[in-house]
């Protein structure tokens, strides 16, 4: 392995070396806009905040940049697989390899993960009555781990040393005796650090709604997005420490030629089961914050209560507890032997039950509902149809003898796209449609809605329902060409032209943005008619949303006293909030990380043991000089 990161940039191929050039014609473009704008201040007040909105917009802002780049590499793909025998950009072999293990690490990691944690940061602490998360400094933190591992994992491609490996990264593929260059390694500590931040925003979300709901919120008062965070925040709790082992010994494989997943002591699948173990919960981490997310929107826009509401929680939680029992469903082909095999079998089969019973739910909540087609209600409808149709392909694949026709091909590809997209990016979509005069104090344009939603759902189901298709014809997952004589040149056209309509959808979405945020109306506190608390702080919602804590008496408490005009009751004694302040330690620690993580790629051990130190003493600082006595002491003396 190359020790030298100045080999990568001496023989960088003309697609980097062009990527370069646009971010150095981005950059002074952009420096030019914050001046001439004068946005220098807002800049360094996000760059110093711990306020939980800020936090959540900007996971959302990057998490958006990071699925703008990810659907990039998708269109890229999909161009390579339009016609057969194709050689667009050059897309043989190992280049191909890297833009898929680029798009899905992207997608899953860096771009529907932080998407779903920053709405979580931006309305469950509204929606519990908190004045903010328990730990606004530890917050700020994670954001900013995340984003140094996005960071990092981005920096891979401009120094010519992308994964390509797969975002499963399987053994011994991703192994120094297969792919020696250092693509592999950005995988690896990308990875690490994201994923501790994303550790400690579970934590952060699990002692805020069970410490800091406001009087009279009972667990069984709680709106659904809370409940679905809560139960995502245990599972995150225990399955990414598994990936955090799994990729820690891949990393001693790597750099200090230990034989965990190869040689005569290691064993690849080792890594197949570590990373499934953590791999099928993380389908239910991105999907059930979706669920609490259409719940909401569904009531809200039926102007009814949610049906069956003890049904959902439990739901949850049972969807929660079967995802750690079905991870070797994705190993049927292995040969763990058919004990092994009907056991997972059967508990794949078993959780549909839980989902089946979601769906039925929101059904019987639109039942005799006032239903309004509103762009987020829209989002929720397109939903339930797309996600069911990944659920009945879900269970063809559990049956362990259908899923050696069906593994590794293109069918697996549309299942995992008809489940993930169908309740993740859908559920993201309507929330930031929902909840973004809570963002930005705007209502996005419904017609512009309206066109993004037709235009990417139709894209969709053109982009992946033909591939249920090409993989029943045989055509396998992760390879770059095919031949005339195969049939499958009519199913490939179709789909590529399907993610083209997606992207345009995509880019009529970002117009949207655009233009609210120029000329888009002022949105006023309520302006859906909305149940839970988020709606009685103004838009957008204030640093201190809660001067006076909101007393819940019943479930939906303040659509009731909307409807008997009345307001909340409220607590004679404010229950002080966490204190947010502002500082720039976190981001200095996601720096140092990023710093730390580069010197243990190319093992430039002294500074990988100096970014350590000054790491601790980033947070042993903290702990000597904490800005929230400074920040009672002057409420104190204003008193």
């Amino acid at each position: 392995m190359t020790l030298s990161i100045w080999d990568n940039v001496l023989y960088m191929p003309g697609d980097v070396i062009a990527a370069w050039i646009l971010m150095l014609l981005i950059g002074p473009i952009l420096l030019l806009w914050l001046f001439k704008t004068k946005k220098w201040p807002i800049v360094w007040e996000y760059m110093r905040t711990t306020n939980h909105r800020k936090i959540g917009t900007m996971n959302v802002l990057f998490g958006f940049l990071f699925f703008l780049r990810g659907g990039v590499d998708a269109l890229l793909m999909r161009t390579q697989l339009a016609v057969p025998e194709n050689n667009f950009w050059l897309f043989q072999g190992d280049k191909y390899n890297e833009v898929f293990s680029t798009h899905g690490t992207m997608m899953i990691f860096f771009a529907a993960m932080p998407l779903l944690i920053g709405l979580m940061n931006i309305v469950v602490p509204l929606q519990i009555g908190a004045g903010d998360l328990a730990f606004p400094f530890l917050n700020a933190v994670s954001f900013w781990m995340f984003l140094a591992g996005g960071m990092l994992f981005n920096m891979a491609f401009f120094l010519d040393s992308s994964p390509n490996a797969g975002w499963t990264a399987y053994t011994p593929l991703s192994t120094d005796t297969y792919t020696q260059t250092e693509g592999n390694d950005y995988y690896i500590f990308a990875l690490q650090v994201s994923g501790l931040g994303t550790t400690l925003t579970a934590v952060n979300m699990i002692v805020t709604i069970l410490r800091h709901r406001a009087p009279g919120m009972k667990l069984n008062r709680m709106p659904l997005f809370p409940w679905a965070t809560l139960v995502t925040s245990f599972l995150i709790l225990v399955a990414f420490p598994v990936l955090t082992i799994a990729l820690s010994l891949l990393m001693f494989d790597r750099l200090f030629d230990t034989s965990f997943f190869s040689g005569e002591a290691g064993n690849p699948v080792y890594w197949q089961h570590l990373f499934w173990i953590f791999g099928h919960p993380e389908v239910y981490i991105l999907a059930l914050p979706a669920f609490g997310i259409f719940s909401d929107v569904i009531s809200t826009f039926s102007r009814k209560k949610v049906f069956g509401y003890t049904a959902m929680v439990l739901s949850l939680c049972l969807i929660g507890f079967l995802g750690f029992m079905v991870w070797a469903h994705h190993m049927f082909t292995v040969g763990l032997g058919p004990m092994a095999n009907t056991f997972f079998a059967i508990t794949t089969m078993m959780i549909a039950i839980p989902t089946g019973i979601k769906v039925f739910n929101w059904l019987f909540t639109m039942r005799n509902g006032v239903v309004r087609f509103t762009v987020p209600m829209l989002f929720a409808l397109a939903f339930i149809p797309t996600f069911v149709m990944g659920g009945v392909t879900g269970v063809m694949l559990s049956v362990a003898a259908a899923d050696m026709q069906f593994h590794d091909t293109h069918f697996v590809v549309a299942h995992f796209h008809y489940t993930i997209i169908g309740s993740t990016i859908l559920g993201i979509f309507a929330g930031i449609y929902y909840w973004y005069p809570k963002i930005t104090g705007r209502l996005l344009d419904r017609r512009l809605g309206l066109w993004h939603l037709g235009l990417f759902i139709t894209g969709f189901h053109l982009t992946f329902f033909i591939m249920h298709i090409t993989g029943l014809n045989g055509m396998p997952r992760r390879t770059y060409t095919y031949q005339w004589g195969e049939n499958l040149f009519v199913f490939n056209f179709i789909s590529t032209i399907g993610a083209f309509l997606m992207g345009v959808g995509m880019a009529v979405f970002v117009w949207n943005i655009i233009r609210t945020w120029r000329s888009g109306n002022h949105a006023e506190a309520d302006p859906w008619q909305g149940r839970t608390l988020e709606w009685s702080v103004p838009s957008p919602s204030p640093e201190h949303p809660f001067t006076q804590m909101p007393v819940i008496d019943q479930r939906d408490a303040f659509w009731y006293a909307k409807q008997e005009k009345r307001r909340l009751l409220i607590q004679k004694q404010p229950r002080p909030s966490p204190i947010a302040v502002k500082t720039i330690q976190p981001l200095c620690i996601g720096l140092i990380l990023l710093l730390l993580s580069l010197a243990m790629i190319y093992q430039w051990w002294i500074l990988a043991v100096l970014s350590s130190v000054l790491v601790l003493a980033m947070f042993l600082l903290r702990t000597w000089r904490d800005e929230r006595i400074k920040t009672i002491r002057e409420e104190v003396t204003d008193e």
